[in-house]
């Protein structure tokens, strides 16, 4: 995910990534007196930052917390946030939005200058944003990312204290779901300021202008409240009190919660769902999400062998792992980009794109690929290490991975399971051999994930590099922009490439299968980006 994101945004905890769907009819029904909802999540909320999110938990929270210049809901359709309007130029690249008058939980105005600060802010190349590259559409992103020009050069621009006009390099269709993104959250200048490096680390050290505020968060702690903020522009509209979250890792105890009252919803692992999905409390979540394995191609046994890589992508049987381990719903996937993302003509792009080597089972194959592989490295037998989170999905996947892979001759597997926050750091640092990684769209376009392995992207953990596909998707950006049934098929390109070369492993593409408490309405969900919105969410008395 781009949350990443983004949703960027990368997480293995299933809670993290496929959250909440609308749930119940939205026709009027009783509020219960109490207008608290009983949340969890399985990994821990990393940072509050705006400039510093990746993953789905802090982007989760945020996009309940804040308000971008658009909010996406429901459907994946866009609708007015702090910008009641927009125009676009006929070039496609002048934006202007005029916004409304809302205030920061502070009682302090949102005016298009903390629109301005918060985007130079992002791209400021000492803020070190893993996001920054989402700009790089907008007018001397690239100089300033280079240092060669200061961020106040980036094209954005406010005109009074309620118009932001923004100008882009070259046009860019989807920008406009970019700017529901975190990324492009709005930061008040004075706020960042004040705290400095305790910004945004709890929830005391930062503002909000979104239909709730975070409450309760010291920094470390497992457990945090969405509290209703009365200062929000369409509070009005916003029906519970607050959403008390809590991080549970273990899959027992979750389910012990729910059964009991505690929490309202309960992501289920395999067991749990067979044995309760005829509840008519159970709802399948599809989710834009792919999961899939990373080399280490930096340095060490991966860099510059095909072969290695492609007898690991032979050697691990995606059904299996789907049907009979993860048995949740998720699905064996085809290539990178989740089925069901992107359309053209009525072609899935995961069908357009498809390259059967890519995550086809044949065991006799990958060993005689591996036997080449070692041969090529100058070993007999070699100890290879995979990193993932320790969640449950995440201990499920790193033991069957490794059961297939040790069927590969001379190959011993470890595998480390970490927190959250700490498989990301190591992730970013290079620390691993293989890593299980996820992604989950911004929104609903290839690129979302495509631009993820070009040789610069900061997502691009394990460094793979391809020079023709660094020049398909770059012309998907640029010269063929326009024109959609080119910029298709550059992506296309792309996706095959990147399958041919075997630069990662998909795994599966996330399903969940959830159980919600029949009293929750409104909680709205969407397969891209940060997943749900509680801002029309409601208790009601029936139960």
């Amino acid at each position: 995910m781009r949350l990443s994101r983004i949703l960027a945004l990368s997480a293995v905890s299933g809670a993290s990534l496929l959250l909440l769907a609308a749930c119940g009819s939205q026709n009027k029904r009783h509020l219960a007196r109490s207008q608290t909802l009983h949340w969890v999540e399985s990994a821990d909320l990393p940072t509050m930052d705006p400039s510093k999110s990746t993953d789905v938990v802090s982007g989760g929270a945020l996009h309940n917390v804040d308000e971008g210049l658009l909010r996406i809901g429901q459907g994946s359709q866009l609708r007015p946030g702090v910008a009641k309007t927009y125009q676009v130029s006929k070039n496609g690249k002048t934006w202007t939005f005029d916004l409304r008058h809302s205030k920061w939980s502070n009682g302090r105005p949102v005016t298009a200058a903390d629109f301005v600060y918060g985007w130079r802010r992002t791209v400021k190349p000492s803020t070190a944003s893993q996001f920054a590259y989402l700009y790089d559409h907008v007018k001397n992103y690239d100089a300033i990312h280079k240092g060669k020009r200061a961020p106040t050069q980036l094209g954005v621009k406010a005109h009074g204290p309620y118009q932001l006009v923004v100008t882009l390099s070259r046009p860019q269709s989807y920008f406009k779901y970019l700017v529901a993104a975190q990324a492009f959250l709005p930061q008040s200048r004075q706020t960042v300021e004040r705290y400095g490096t305790k910004y945004a680390t709890n929830s005391s050290d930062a503002v909000y202008n979104g239909p709730f505020k975070l409450t309760g968060w010291q920094g470390t702690n497992d457990n945090w409240t969405l509290q209703r903020n009365r200062r929000y522009w369409n509070a009005k509209q916003t029906k519970l009190r607050a959403v008390k979250v809590q991080v549970i890792k273990n899959q027992g105890t979750w389910l012990s919660q729910y059964q009991s009252g505690k929490v309202d919803e309960l992501m289920t692992d395999g067991t749990q769902y067979r044995q309760l999905k005829k509840s008519p409390e159970m709802h399948i979540r599809n989710s834009a999400s792919m999961f899939y394995l990373e080399f280490n191609q930096r340095q060490g046994f991966f860099k510059n062998n095909v072969d290695a890589r492609k007898a690991v992508a032979l050697a691990i049987d995606q059904p299996a792992l789907t049907k009979n381990i993860l048995a949740d719903g998720s699905q064996a996937p085809k290539g990178l980009v989740p089925t069901q993302l992107a359309k053209r003509g009525g072609t899935d792009f995961a069908d357009a794109a498809y390259v059967k080597s890519g995550t086809t089972y044949d065991l006799q194959q990958a060993r005689v690929l591996w036997k080449k592989a070692l041969q090529q490295s100058g070993r007999s037998r070699i100890t290879l290490n995979i990193l993932a989170d320790d969640t449950p999905v995440g201990k499920k996947t790193t033991e069957f991975i490794q059961s297939q892979l040790t069927k590969l001759p001379g190959l011993k597997i470890t595998i480390t399971n970490v927190p959250f926050n700490v498989r990301l750091s190591r992730s970013a640092t290079g620390a691993f051999n293989m890593v299980v990684s996820a992604w989950i769209a911004d929104f609903p376009d290839a690129i979302s994930f495509s631009s993820l392995f070009t040789s610069h992207n900061a997502y691009n953990r394990g460094h793979w590099q391809n020079q023709g596909y660094d020049t398909d998707v770059q012309n998907a950006e640029g010269k063929d922009a326009n024109d959609p049934d080119a910029r298709w098929n550059d992506l296309v390109s792309a996706e095959k490439i990147l399958m041919q070369q075997q630069g990662v492993v998909p795994l599966y593409q996330r399903s969940q299968a959830q159980m919600l408490k029949p009293y929750v309405h409104g909680v709205q969900y969407f397969p891209t980006g940060a997943q749900w919105d509680f801002s029309r969410a409601y208790i009601s008395d029936h139960q």
